[in-house]
């Protein structure tokens, strides 16, 4: 096992009619800017329990930021925030209202020129303005870390951030919040949660049973409970495991000790940005591709993954490799999520996506040893 340091701060306060505690998590004499998403929170009844917390709360409201949150919206949010003098930001959404949430914590304290360089130059946030988070999906696990995906409009560009500092302070999770979330939501939000764990330990052995263990607990718990909520929107039970699940399979726990990977997700960032595809569903169509494309590098995982997550137990190695990526993909089909190009109409112009690494100068996969010829390589393949 690799060395590692563990440290999550994050209040995490679970259950129905928890919203009402957040009164008690936010000091009286903060001025609050609440963050949302498209107004959904206002007609399933989540606004009105938020409101009703912070009655003793001075608060301002910011809504309208995207499922991939754009620069251009957030940069209206900081000044919004700027001239109402806020000192707290409070996120009720998605992973992505909290992500956006955590670029306005970071552009807030920003002292250069361009906030954009949070993202470009890699520089460390050295403040942030403090956050809490009311989740309303799961999915991402960023209400459990410090860790950030923004977009912008102008240069097609999603590029990801983060800090120790944009933890959030406290994350209320009550699974009734999920309860009217479309179908295509939750299941973006299984299959996020899904390929999260994947980037994590899909990669190669390192003495560490416990974390692979803890790792495969979470993919089988979201293959039993995400059929049960797709069917029964309000099944309260399946709600809450799958909402558990999210944050942890990336709340940093399943990293410990262990290589990742996060090449998926670099390379459904680029399609996301150029064809404007869900995140999860980008995530859909690179994993299967790129399992097939690293079958070697990979196959020790993979084929533990095949025999303790699908019951795959062959001794023909091969066979085994191809049964897993195959019931992964027929499981993320099972949801109603497409796993090839061809599924989402894409049918030419992904070499730019290749080309796009290859100018920043990036490699990526769990050796670093992945550039242009690989890339195209795997979307070959999807």
């Amino acid at each position: 096992m690799n060395n590692f340091t563990f440290h999550n701060p994050t209040k995490i306060v679970f259950g129905k009619g928890s919203i009402a505690k957040t009164s008690s998590l936010i000091p009286k004499e903060r001025r609050i800017l609440l963050t949302y998403g498209g107004g959904s929170i206002k007609r399933n009844g989540v606004f009105d329990q938020v409101a009703r917390a912070l009655e003793q709360h001075t608060f301002f409201e910011f809504g309208g930021i995207e499922p991939n949150p754009r620069y251009e919206t957030l940069m209206r949010a900081v000044e919004l925030a700027k001239s109402e003098r806020a000192d707290y930001l409070l996120s009720v959404g998605g992973g992505s209202t909290l992500d956006g949430t955590k670029f306005i914590a970071s552009a807030l304290c920003y002292q250069g020129d361009d906030p954009w360089k949070i993202l470009t130059n890699t520089l460390p946030v050295e403040k942030a303005t403090p956050i809490g988070c009311i989740l309303t999906l799961a999915a991402t696990g960023s209400e459990s870390n410090g860790y950030a995906v923004i977009s912008r409009n102008s240069t097609d560009e999603k590029l990801a951030f983060g800090s120790p500092l944009l933890y959030p302070q406290f994350a209320i999770l009550d699974p009734e919040t999920t309860y009217t979330l479309p179908d295509r939501q939750t299941a973006n939000g299984i299959v996020d949660a899904f390929v999260h764990v994947l980037e994590q330990y899909l990669t190669y052995p390192v003495g560490s049973p416990l974390q692979d263990r803890q790792a495969e607990a979470i993919l089988c718990t979201l293959i039993e409970e995400g059929p049960k909520a797709m069917a029964n929107p309000k099944d309260y039970s399946a709600r809450a495991n799958i909402m558990w699940c999210a944050t942890q399979a990336l709340n940093g726990l399943i990293s410990c000790g262990v290589p990742q990977d996060w090449a998926t997700h670099e390379i459904g960032h680029e399609l996301t940005a150029f064809y404007g595809i869900d995140h999860a569903q980008s995530l859909a169509i690179v994993l299967p591709g790129m399992l097939r494309h690293r079958r070697q590098q990979k196959g020790d995982k993979i084929a533990q993954f095949a025999e303790r997550v699908w019951g795959v137990n062959l001794k023909d190695r091969k066979a085994c490799i191809d049964a897993a990526i195959a019931e992964t993909e027929k499981f993320f089909r099972s949801l109603g999520v497409g796993t090839t190009l061809s599924d989402h109409g894409i049918t030419q112009g992904i070499e730019r996506i290749g080309l796009r690494f290859e100018e920043r100068g990036r490699r990526i996969g769990e050796h670093g040893d992945m550039g242009k010829a690989d890339i195209d390589a795997i979307l070959q393949l999807c």
